[in-house]
């Protein structure tokens, strides 16, 4: 079973519908229960890090993601749930994230020529292999919609990356049983598609 992590975020149905077009079925859910018993667990959303934790907190969600990714099954994080793995977030003056993976999460600089938040397509320049990428070419565009972007302290954790106003961000980050992106798969066509095929497939090690 595949689960959608529902934390009073907006954006799960168009995972899941998402999911749906590749052939694969997906429960939405905040059962802890169900979370727990899931072969892999989806965290998406849109909206601020702050609002994120908030919901997990009020749904005592956040050890059961934490205790989740501990069993080594496969977890995705997409957008927010790509930012709230880090430690902490710049975001609504200062969050608390998870901290699964050392870090944190930065914003990004208004300027001449730069619009925060990032939004449209923009290429992911792989930097290594990983089964979550097979089939999908180096420097394939997803669509990006954020204003801060995750700055892990491990380079390692980086998978792809992203240049946005002069600034290049890690977009893609695995470790182990973890694969999180900044950008949109639900939404970055073809090859989003197969991002989250090849995840529905892959068996958490890398």
């Amino acid at each position: 079973m595949i689960a959608i992590l529902d934390y009073n975020a907006g954006n799960l149905t168009s995972v899941q519908l998402a999911l749906r077009e590749t052939g694969l079925d997906a429960v939405i859910t905040r059962d802890a229960n169900v979370i727990a018993a899931a072969e892999r667990l989806i965290f998406p959303g849109v909206g601020a890090a702050g609002s994120a934790m908030e919901g997990l907190r009020e749904l005592n969600l956040e050890k059961t993601v934490r205790d989740f990714v501990a069993t080594g099954k496969p977890f995705l994080g997409i957008c927010i749930g790509c930012q709230v793995i880090l430690e902490t977030s710049e975001e609504d003056g200062g969050t608390s994230c998870l901290g699964i993976f050392s870090g944190s999460v930065k914003g990004f600089k208004p300027g001449p020529g730069i619009k925060v938040p990032h939004m449209g397509w923009n290429q992911v320049r792989f930097a290594r292999k990983h089964p979550v990428i097979d089939g999908i070419p180096d420097g394939a565009e997803f669509y990006f919609v954020h204003g801060f972007y995750p700055a892990p302290k491990d380079n390692a954790v980086v998978l792809g990356e992203t240049e946005y106003g002069g600034v290049k961000f890690p977009s893609l980050m695995a470790r182990n049983n973890v694969v999180a992106c900044q950008f949109h798969a639900e939404k970055s066509g073809p090859y989003g598609l197969r991002l989250l095929k090849n995840f529905c497939a892959w068996n958490g090690k890398a």
